[in-house]
């Protein structure tokens, strides 16, 4: 039987990959649930390619425009955040891909969990901020989560076969971004042009600015720990510019294995929704002969402070890391409208750790109340640097 697929984020750069896996593999997959946020023709057009049974827009401002659009097509529509939280709990929906950005992710995951659905697991943030609820629900619910991001994979590829062997520690790689190697003389001068100009990846526009300040990395560093179940001292960070190595397991006895390939999120994405099973792909082939050099080299935390921030968040536990990725998505999108400059980003989030409310023991109320409170405390922290400016 085919799987049966919900792509939450389906107009985004993970979305529309899964898409093409999905259409290079029709005897394995089906498209079951499309949603987006604003990019409404994007969805029109894959709503009429893939024919799902449901579509979402979470802007309910879109809701008319696309009825009127997809008025021929045998599709149920619906529109607004409550719907995108309910449409995941359909008793037809085999496999949930989370592709939206940020904690927007989270509530959707929560209700996709409740209702038994496996997880292929793309928003990184659902983790980040409440990795000990989506544990212990996955659990409860005897749910698998399957990691999508290249250096998560990775690690679950490296692991199949090694469960019952202790890790010592893993190694999770990253490209270095635009900016490796740049002086903080040079870094303040860096443009949001200039950020979005990711050497190795295709992603989008928030993804591509948390690669360039190294947010993302550490994103990654917190996620591992819940999906692995690790300690921050099991987590290492190596810069690899050629994005080949995506990320490294070393077990107790010292030994090491690695998960290689060429930089495209498809391989990922299709090994999560088929797992366990490889299916044959058209995928570009990696050769050594083209890559003669492979080098590592340990990140800078001085210069890139995100990435600091993020085990300095990861240690302190409780609400910390919920704290930091709010205070983070505020500060991406204030330098992407130019209001605050690229090494101004982890000044805002570092003062706004210091100053947001602290819980040790968090629920799912304490999470959704702290990300409200840092997104108001970061905003008034930016207009204060305007005023300053000025």
């Amino acid at each position: 039987m085919r799987k049966r697929i919900a792509i939450l984020g389906s107009t985004g750069s993970i979305g529309t990959q899964t898409l093409e896996v999905i259409a290079q593999n029709p005897d394995h997959f089906e498209v079951e649930v499309l949603t987006a946020n604003n990019n409404i023709e994007l969805l029109i057009e894959q709503t009429k390619i893939f024919h799902p049974n449901v579509v979402v827009i979470s802007n309910v401002c879109h809701f008319d425009q696309l009825k009127e659009a997809l008025k021929d097509e045998p599709v149920k529509i619906y529109a607004g955040r409550e719907a995108l939280n309910q449409v995941v709990e359909m008793d037809t929906i085999d496999v949930v891909l989370t592709a939206m950005v940020g904690y927007s992710g989270l509530i959707p995951t929560i209700n996709a969990i409740k209702a038994g659905k496996n997880i292929a697991l793309a928003n990184k943030e659902t983790m980040v901020v409440a990795g000990e609820i989506i544990n212990r629900l996955a659990i409860e619910n005897r749910v698998s989560i399957y990691p999508v991001d290249s250096e998560h994979s990775a690690i679950f590829q490296c692991l199949v076969g090694e469960f019952n062997n202790e890790i010592e520690k893993i190694y999770l790689t990253a490209s270095g971004g635009p900016f490796r190697g740049f002086s903080m003389e040079q870094l303040a001068l860096v443009t949001k042009a200039d950020a979005l100009k990711h050497p190795n990846w295709n992603m989008g526009a928030k993804i591509t600015i948390d690669s360039a300040s190294m947010m993302n990395k550490g994103f990654e560093v917190i996620e591992a720990k819940w999906l692995f179940g690790l300690n921050p001292e099991q987590i290492d960070v190596i810069v690899h510019p050629q994005s080949i190595v995506h990320s490294i397991v070393q077990f107790r006895d010292g030994s090491m294995k690695a998960q290689m390939g060429l930089p495209d999120m498809k391989l990922p994405i299709q090994y999560a929704l088929n797992f366990p099973d490889r299916l044959n792909s058209s995928f570009r082939r990696f050769s050594f002969f083209d890559y003669p050099m492979l080098t590592f080299e340990q990140p800078n935390t001085k210069n890139f402070r995100n990435l600091a921030l993020a085990f300095e968040a990861l240690n302190q536990g409780g609400n910390m890391p919920c704290i930091l990725n709010a205070a983070n998505e505020v500060a991406v999108q204030a330098f992407l409208t130019d209001r605050i400059s690229f090494l101004q980003m982890p000044e805002v989030i570092e003062k706004i750790m210091e100053k947001a409310s602290f819980i040790k023991n968090p629920d799912l109320e304490d999470y959704i109340r702290s990300d409200k409170e840092v997104r108001i405390l970061t905003a008034a922290q930016i207009k204060k640097l305007a005023v300053q400016k000025n």
